[in-house]
């Protein structure tokens, strides 16, 4: 059984009161960003090293009625990171994980990998680069909070029980049973890759109607696969099937 921490993250309580958006941006002492309106209440409209958590809004359309959804996007913390195994092939010690709780960690050293975009290293297409400092940014599971025992900013600040944090085996356990009763009125409801990451979502809408990269489907993984560079050392199609597991043609 894989151990560690793991947040799981009910979509169909979520209200997008930002509460942890802007919790996330305190703890981590983000500065704000200059935005526009673009005609959404979505803001900023992307993640960036200055905004590593953003609850993205998309308005669809089902069974006849327009209906809004939520989906506050953080790093998945993969169990296997791919963004650890590919970053640190540049740039030597840039991306860690912590062994007690699993998060993945990127370090001022990944100011190193200059020749990657995000969605080269993450499936999830989530780390993103400072462009004056050159560091990539992304969630660290706020490690310095839990390893005083406290909880997450973004947990600790959600006000509807969306956002939950703990052991693993504790937050599988809690987002089976809560899937088990949203399946009572919406049998469609499903788990987002619980058995590759530590950030488990719980959905009601196709992963489409959330965002293209809520999910890391089969053909995600092979275009990250194809579009990576190839290093010097090793082969893509070698590297990639020990980085995500199984057929690299998958």
């Amino acid at each position: 059984m894989i151990k560690g921490k793991a947040f799981f993250v009910d979509l169909t309580l979520c209200t997008a009161c930002r509460g942890c958006q802007v919790a996330c941006k305190q703890w981590k002492d983000l500065p704000a960003e200059e935005t526009r309106n673009v005609g959404s209440h979505q803001n900023p409209q992307d993640l960036s090293a200055k905004t590593i958590r953003l609850v993205r809004f998309n308005e669809v359309k089902e069974d006849g009625k327009l209906k809004w959804l939520f989906f506050p996007e953080q790093c998945r913390h993969c169990i296997e990171p791919p963004c650890k195994y590919i970053g640190n092939m540049y740039a030597d010690g840039a991306v860690k994980q912590d062994p007690v709780t699993g998060a993945v960690i990127m370090t001022d050293k990944t100011k190193g990998i200059t020749r990657l975009e995000s969605w080269e290293m993450c499936p999830y297409n989530v780390p993103r680069r400072d462009e004056e400092s050159g560091i990539w940014n992304k969630c660290d599971m706020c490690i310095n909070r839990i390893s005083k025992g406290m909880l997450p900013a973004c947990v600790k600040s959600c006000p509807t029980g969306t956002m939950n944090f703990g052991d693993r085996d504790e937050m599988l356990a809690l987002a089976n049973a809560r899937l088990a009763e949203v399946q009572k009125t919406n049998p469609d409801a499903y788990l987002a890759d619980p058995e590759h990451v530590r950030v488990i979502y719980l959905c009601e809408s196709a992963p489409e109607n959330y965002h293209d990269r809520l999910v890391a489907s089969a053909a995600q993984r092979k275009n990250l696969v194809a579009a990576a560079p190839k290093p010097k050392t090793v082969t893509r199609r070698g590297m990639f099937k020990s980085v995500l597991g199984g057929n690299e043609n998958a």
